[in-house]
């Protein structure tokens, strides 16, 4: 993945709030500011991989965003990709659609979609699945831009798909046409199961573990994930609202190389 074998380290760059949102600040300097800083650290840290979130526009809109926030996202992840290493771009909660237009605009290489495949009830509500609209979006676009898709993310109820075992919906997704699947635990920081994560492999598609990696759980994690995307334990006192240590980027990174 990424042109390396081994398991590679997928570092979050968590984008302050934008305009439009409940904490925008007004002022979208100090915001490329504070990505910038954040994906320098993560690079100068190791990382094989960022992406792009706006994980500070709580509460979150359910499954679209307005064009502000689409602007800005393309603006924060273009200063990403600017550093050089594949990127991609999440747009909180489920904006799918959006999120593809952010890639293509900023030349991000990939998007992660909640809500790709079948449906689930998140703090937002009912998400439904977006599978059509975005890969019509894609071939529309001619983009090169590959969707890692979510497989019963975190933070959600699944009782709508209780009757689906992980390794069915892994297929499923791949029936939806995912070029990745994405395992995370309960909710952010929460630990994944690496079962979920054997069980997910048996679609034939790269798996990423989405949530829950630390410098503890790396090894084992590596041996089983294709890719780690962290965000809370590279961040300065594990708070996911603090800026990124490089410290703790480079412990981790070395961890993932089998340093």
């Amino acid at each position: 993945m990424f042109g390396h074998k081994r398991c590679v380290l997928i570092g979050m760059v968590h984008v302050p709030a934008l305009p439009g949102s409940p904490g925008w600040g007004g002022d979208m300097g100090s915001v490329i500011t504070s990505v910038v800083r954040d994906a320098q650290a993560l690079v100068r840290g190791g990382c094989d991989a960022l992406i792009v979130e706006n994980m500070h526009d709580l509460p979150y809109l359910r499954g679209a965003v307005p064009p502000e926030t689409v602007a800005s996202m393309a603006v924060a992840t273009a200063a990403v990709t600017r550093l050089g290493l594949p990127t991609g771009v999440q747009v909180l909660a489920g904006a799918n659609v959006e999120a593809i237009g952010v890639a293509v605009a900023a030349g991000a290489a990939f998007v992660r979609c909640e809500a790709f495949a079948y449906a689930h009830v998140a703090d937002e509500g009912l998400m439904q699945a977006s599978a059509g609209p975005v890969t019509r979006l894609r071939a529309a676009l001619g983009a090169d831009v590959a969707i890692w898709a979510d497989v019963k993310k975190k933070h959600a109820s699944h009782a709508l798909t209780a009757d689906l075992s992980i390794a069915e919906m892994a297929r499923g997704h791949r029936f939806c046409a995912a070029d990745a699947l994405i395992i995370t635990g309960t909710s952010t920081g929460q630990p994944t199961s690496l079962d979920d994560v054997r069980a997910a492999k048996e679609a034939g598609l790269p798996v990423a573990i989405g949530s829950g990696i630390t410098e503890a759980s790396a090894a084992a994690a590596a041996g089983v994930a294709d890719a780690l995307i962290v965000g809370t334990a590279l961040k300065e006192g594990g708070d996911w609202r603090a800026p990124v240590s490089e410290a703790r980027v480079a412990a981790l990174a070395a961890v993932v190389r089998g340093g």
